[in-house]
């Protein structure tokens, strides 16, 4: 079975995408940062992660080139609400120049999910 971590800081969002997932018929595990990301991705490596960008700790970009940094070639989905100094658009934007295989504006409905994680698992 396909496993996918989740990481999101908003337990609330983090605990339907959770749902959202396992629905679709995935293994899933989720965190709330991109430093407990990594630490998961040592012990239970995914075959996919679905982040957020803008995050506490250690946010989505960071993640991100972490695991270039790593050689890691699990693939990721950049999610983004954006903020009010940054538009999600930026956000998304920094994480396809990251190399990310899809993103997705929050909010987004199901069927565009299933999409970006069948594209992104291509």
């Amino acid at each position: 079975m396909t496993k996918i971590l989740i990481v999101d800081d908003d337990d609330l969002f983090r605990t339907m995408l959770v749902e959202m997932v396992r629905r679709e018929g995935y293994e899933v595990s989720a965190v709330s940062n991109g430093k407990e990301a990594l630490e998961h991705i040592e012990h239970d490596r995914p075959q996919l992660i679905i982040t957020d960008i803008l995050m506490p700790e250690m946010d989505g970009i960071e993640l991100i080139m972490e695991q270039n940094r790593r050689g890691n070639t699990i693939p990721v989905i950049a999610i983004s609400g954006g903020r009010r100094a940054i538009s999600l658009e930026f956000n998304l934007e920094s994480a396809e120049l990251m190399g990310v295989r899809a993103t997705l504006p929050k909010p987004f409905t199901r069927e565009q999910l299933r999409s970006a994680i069948t594209e992104a698992l291509q």
